[in-house]
């Protein structure tokens, strides 16, 4: 079964609303799974739970049938989430146009190669797409 993962900020901000609704819609359309991942950062003392998240997610639209709410605490969101699309071995990421510029900013520093989507592409081996807000 296909998997998409979308990184969210909690509490959802707009921008995290676009990037969600496109994340269900290619979880529709590809009748695949859904996970909806949060990043507690370890410096900002984050205590999101995964209840948080559900309830935040499911005001704004609805329930979500075979969704998978994940939490997840590190110092740094993109490595944090990075390994999260690892191990869930994810077919499909839907970032935020926000988070990609962070993204980018973290590549060029590992690798002077600010082309994010090709890195992503070909180091997690599935489909980038970018939402603009």
């Amino acid at each position: 079964m296909t998997r998409v993962v979308v990184p969210i900020r909690y509490p959802l901000s707009e921008h995290s609303r676009a990037t969600l609704s496109k994340a269900i819609r290619i979880a529709n359309d590809e009748d695949a799974s859904l996970s909806i991942l949060h990043v507690n950062l370890y410096q900002e003392n984050g205590r999101v739970t995964r209840t948080d998240l559900k309830d935040a997610v499911e005001n704004s639209f609805g329930y979500l049938p075979g969704t998978r709410y994940v939490v997840r605490s590190g110092f740094l969101v993109e490595e944090t989430i990075l390994d999260e699309i690892i191990s869930e071995g994810a077919d499909v990421v839907v970032i935020g146009q926000k988070q990609t510029s962070r993204w980018r900013e973290m590549i060029r520093r590992l690798l002077d190669d600010p082309d994010l989507e090709r890195y992503l592409d070909n180091e997690l081996d599935c489909r980038i797409v970018t939402v603009s807000g």
